[in-house]
C-alpha cells in the first residue's frame, strides 16, 4: 500500500465517461487466502488461497453494466487521484426486497495500491446517502467473501441480510450476503 500521493477528488460519473481507458491506473487485484463460508447456520474461516483480479473482458462487462446502472436511475461515483480513478461504488435505481426496502449496492472497490486509507469508507458513505435519499431503509451488499472484504463491511455497520435477494445468491454462491442500515 503506497501512501495517498495527491488529494483524493469524489464525483458522480455519467455513462459516457465509463470507458477501458478510465480504468489505466486502477488495480482490482486482492490476494486473498481465507474466506468466510457459512456452513450449518454458522459462519466460519476458511482456507481458500485465490488471487482475484480482472481480465479485459471482466472490465468489458464491469464497463456495461455500470453504464446500465446510471441509465436506469442508478449512482456510480469514482474516488480520482491526480485524475486516476482508485475507487468507484455504484448503487441500482431500482429498490429490491419484499417491500422495496433495500437498495442495491452493486459494487465499490478500492485500487490495490491506495486500500485502507478512508476511500472505500467514504464510498460507502455515499452509498448510503444515495439510498437514503431515496427512501430506503437499508443496502444490500452481495460480498465478498475474503475476510479483509468482511471486516470493512463489519467496520461499516453491516450484518448478515435478513432477506436474500434470489439472483445474488445465484449468480455468486459464495458471495455474503449483507445489509446496512442507511
Amino acid at each position: 500500500m503506497e501512501e495517498l500521493k495527491g488529494e483524493v477528488c469524489y464525483r458522480e460519473l455519467n455513462a459516457d465517461e465509463i470507458n477501458p481507458s478510465m480504468f489505466n491506473g486502477f488495480i482490482r487485484r486482492q490476494i486473498v487466502t481465507k474466506c468466510m463460508r457459512k456452513e450449518k447456520d454458522k459462519w466460519i474461516v476458511k482456507d481458500a488461497p485465490f488471487i482475484d483480479d480482472w481480465s479485459d473482458s471482466d472490465y468489458k462487462e464491469l464497463i456495461g453494466c455500470l453504464k446500465n446502472t446510471i441509465t436506469a436511475g442508478g449512482l456510480v461515483y469514482g474516488a480520482f487521484i491526480n485524475g486516476e480513478l482508485k475507487g468507484f461504488v455504484s448503487v441500482e435505481g431500482k429498490p429490491i426486497g419484499s417491500d422495496n426496502q433495500y437498495m442495491d449496492l452493486s459494487s465499490i472497490h478500492v485500487s490495490q495500491d491506495v486500500r485502507r486509507q478512508g476511500i472505500g469508507r467514504e464510498l460507502f458513505l455515499t452509498a448510503k446517502r444515495f439510498a437514503r435519499e431515496r427512501r430506503a431503509k437499508k443496502l444490500y451488499i452481495s460480498s465478498h467473501s475474503a475476510v479483509e472484504s468482511q471486516a470493512f463491511y463489519n467496520s461499516m455497520g453491516c450484518i448478515e441480510a435478513q432477506e436474500y435477494n434470489k439472483e445474488h445468491v445465484e449468480k455468486e454462491p459464495y458471495d455474503c450476503q449483507l445489509e446496512c442500515e442507511v
